[in-house]
């Protein structure tokens, strides 16, 4: 098993401070291995419920019956199939001593548990678990991480067939019943079109129009299709930033598949040969580091974002935490070079310090305040924020 140390230790420092902590996540993305291993690094009293058993399902008929007595740590997995407990968390959650603190797994966004969002407002606090990261695996294995994805059971697999067989399954297996499961009525073939859809647009900006077109729907349609995926962790939308300009910006948001080993099943792209001969080799790439970046930074939701002016200059990721303002771009080559769209995004957002991601072994600076980061060397060279 690769140890998720990073998510322990912030699970533990939320549950010091929250009664209740929500750990929201893809489906098969580890997130009751990782309870386990929380529970296994817990000194106090643990009862899991697994929400998905019907003798737990039974145990928990009367919810306040089953939890009011109980003390230490009280785990809660897939929740989404309960939301009914919230209720009675929120009245636990109040009890003066707080005898016990509640962990609950869920596979879809705040936004998705709405219940929990407005049942246990000011009670609760959110960690999301993505796939697997470049330190988690090791630096010598980015490739491979890079074509498999982070899904555990797509990554640790014997053989790059298995691999691909997993990652098939789980397409299949997420919209023919993990959707459904999650309360999502639209057929699974049209999912599975438009996520393939999205697939090819990787990397580019929103055009609900032209999917709607695509899929013969409206433009609202695309949009709940496209919400759909997003609440369940599967695909990212990258806001635009802003900027105080005189000059025609993008205004909405970059769509990229989370996951860059189903990006590539989506994508019919079986090998790393493969890989790097396809036209979205660079989108792939950009998507991939994007990830890793974010979460090296510890960069929230409302942190992070791209810039683009119109026949103009363009930033693949903007992080703005207070004043700081960072700068990425991801270039899939090993010789790097500040362009003049680089220079020029600088000037304009006023950035504390630019990185050229690159697929070399070797940071280095290459100007005032712009440096090239190795993508093996994020984790060592990057510094977190604060």
């Amino acid at each position: 098993m690769i140890p998720r140390s990073r998510d322990v230790a912030a699970l533990q420092k939320l549950l010091g401070n929250y009664p209740v902590v929500g750990l929201l996540g893809a489906r098969q993305v580890g997130k009751t291995t990782l309870a386990r291993e929380l529970e296994r690094r817990t000194r106090s009293q643990v009862t899991h419920f697994d929400l998905e058993s019907t003798a737990d399902l039974a145990r928990l008929e009367d919810p306040m019956l089953a939890l009011q007595d109980l003390r230490g740590l009280v785990v809660l997995d897939e929740i989404q199939r309960r939301p009914e407990i919230f209720p009675t968390l929120r009245v636990l959650a109040d009890r003066p001593r707080k005898p016990s603190r509640f962990l609950v797994l869920g596979s879809a966004s705040p936004d998705m548990l709405r219940q929990s969002s407005e049942t246990l407002a000011g009670r609760i606090a959110y960690h999301t678990l993505g796939g697997f990261q470049l330190d988690e695996v090791g630096s010598k294995h980015a490739e491979k991480l890079w074509l498999r994805g982070g899904f555990p059971r797509a990554y640790v697999t014997r053989t790059l067939s298995d691999s691909l067989d997993w990652r098939r399954n789980f397409v299949q297996t997420f919209l023919e019943r993990d959707l459904p499961q999650l309360g999502v009525r639209t057929p699974a073939t049209t999912l599975r079109r438009f996520w393939t859809m999205l697939a090819h647009y990787h990397g580019q900006v929103w055009n609900a129009s032209e999917f709607a077109r695509a899929l013969g729907a409206n433009d609202k349609t695309a949009r709940n299709y496209l919400d759909t995926l997003c609440s369940t962790f599967v695909v990212r939308q990258l806001r635009p930033w802003h900027a105080n300009l005189k000059k025609r910006q993008v205004k909405s948001p970059k769509v990229y598949l989370t996951d860059s080993g189903l990006l590539h099943t989506l994508l019919g792209i079986p090998s790393l040969h493969d890989l790097r001969g396809h036209p979205k080799a660079g989108a792939s790439w950009e998507g991939f580091l994007l990830e890793q970046v974010v979460s090296r930074l510890g960069a929230h939701e409302d942190e992070v974002h791209f810039w683009r002016v119109h026949s103009g200059p363009e930033l693949d990721l903007l992080v703005v935490r207070g004043s700081r303002r960072l700068g990425f771009e991801f270039k899939l080559t090993v010789a790097p070079e500040v362009t003049t769209s680089m220079r020029r995004s600088f000037e304009a957002l006023e950035l504390s310090r630019l990185y050229v991601v690159h697929a070399g072994l070797e940071s280095f600076p290459m100007g005032r305040n712009i440096h090239a980061l190795a993508a093996r060397r994020i984790f060592e060279d990057l510094p977190r924020l604060r």
